[in-house]
């Protein structure tokens, strides 16, 4: 994936210092339907490994920290050129991401995780051994009615699906 960056970490103080430079680095820009409108989506991947030192068992795991972009319609953002091309990415990558929910939710047989970076970053997260927890930030303003409205169908979609019950695996072979 184009832009990622692997960095070894010792400390949590180390993880901090990632967090306060990915999010300065995070593009941020004015629309006309916010003021501060994250213009990417962010995908912090924390993997943890740990080793009982008696038992010698070895267990490992990805913590996932994505803070995903809004989705904007496109009329009522107001924007042109680079923000126009930015806002129908972030709508595309959400559009898979609603895609991917749905087939896991039916329980389809093809589940669509390459169509977007985003799904295929977080496939092992959604459709495997693993926990998902998901925020909703909405708007109370009754100007954002309809993007919240939004919002909370998609997190309903999202809380409909089943991925099934995470498993203790042995990391050791």
């Amino acid at each position: 994936i184009t832009d990622l960056t692997v960095v070894r970490v010792n400390s949590p103080f180390d993880v901090y210092e990632l967090l306060r430079t990915a999010t300065s680095n995070r593009a941020m820009a004015a629309t006309l339907c916010n003021e501060r409108s994250s213009r990417s989506h962010s995908v912090f991947q924390l993997k943890i490994k740990g080793k009982n030192s008696i038992t010698e068992e070895t267990a490992q795991g990805l913590l996932n920290l994505i803070d995903l972009a809004g989705s904007e319609r496109l009329q009522q953002s107001g924007v042109t050129g680079d923000r126009l091309k930015e806002t129908q990415n972030i709508n595309k990558s959400l559009s898979a991401l609603g895609d991917v929910i749905a087939a896991l939710a039916n329980k389809e047989q093809h589940i669509p995780y390459r169509n977007s970076k985003l799904t295929y970053l977080l496939q092992n997260s959604l459709g495997g051994n693993s926990k998902t927890l998901m925020f909703v930030n909405i708007s109370p303003l009754q100007k954002d009615l309809q993007e919240s409205l939004s919002s909370l169908r998609f997190a309903a979609k999202v809380n409909a699906c089943d991925i099934g019950t995470a498993k203790k695996k042995n990391a050791n072979p």
